[in-house]
């Protein structure tokens, strides 16, 4: 029978049940390394292909099979957390249009057993001509978190999609041009023209005060238009 007035005794059973959970718990850095050492004696073969330019990558598909059992039996779990994203139109070189995704994303490794967890920040690229490439870049930000978390090797993975994007190569805008900029403004027809046009000189690298004298003619043009309208 256990005295409560006996503090040895106390700090024993203390003890003995402090060590006890610790040796039947794995935290969360124990259950990455069981993974890892489980995935560098196995690996993941490249059984994918990319067909334009002719080499094998890992899918993410191929990512998930091998590590899923894995997670489940070394009682960790991987939570994503997309932070940012931003999205580009580009044109292919056929003349088509693009959208390049960059998401950034935050994993939280936790394990099931303790509730310890560590967080790996990492990115996502990708492009797809359609409504894909969003869900191409969050995968591509878990691939890459899970092959670096666990060492998973990457000779020769450059890892595009089973499509590579020709772009074609980003427009160089004309340079300014005050003397057209001008005529244009005097005989722009609405304020969303003037608006146009402000932002059009900028793209065109207009220097500050060109800048200045472009914003003061929009203005008056502006003027004019409302007081035509009043």
């Amino acid at each position: 029978m256990y005295d409560d007035n006996n503090d040895g005794g106390m700090r024993e059973f203390q003890e003995r049940g402090a060590q006890e959970q610790q040796e039947g718990s794995m935290n969360v850095y124990q259950a990455i390394c069981a993974v890892a050492k489980e995935m560098a004696a196995e690996g993941i073969s490249k059984d994918r292909k990319n067909l334009q330019q002719n080499y094998a990558f890992r899918g993410i598909d191929d990512v998930y099979n091998a590590l899923a059992p894995r997670l489940a039996a070394h009682g960790l779990v991987i939570l994503p957390r997309m932070i940012g994203r931003t999205v580009t139109e580009r044109e292919t070189a056929k003349g088509g249009v693009l959208f390049y995704v960059v998401v950034e994303a935050e994993f939280d490794f936790v394990s099931a057993s303790d509730g310890t967890r560590h967080t790996i920040k990492t990115y996502g690229e990708a492009m797809d001509s359609g409504d894909k490439a969003t869900n191409k870049a969050m995968s591509a930000a878990y691939k890459y978190a899970a092959m670096q978390t666990f060492c998973i090797p990457t000779e020769g993975d450059n890892d595009a999609d089973l499509h590579t994007h020709e772009v074609a190569p980003r427009r160089r805008a004309a340079p300014f041009d005050s003397n057209e900029t001008f005529s244009l403004i005097a005989n722009a027809g609405s304020v969303k023209a003037l608006t146009n046009l402000y932002h059009q000189a900028q793209d065109m690298g207009a220097s500050p005060e060109q800048m200045a004298k472009v914003a003061d003619a929009c203005a008056a043009r502006k003027a004019i238009l409302l007081g035509s309208q009043a």
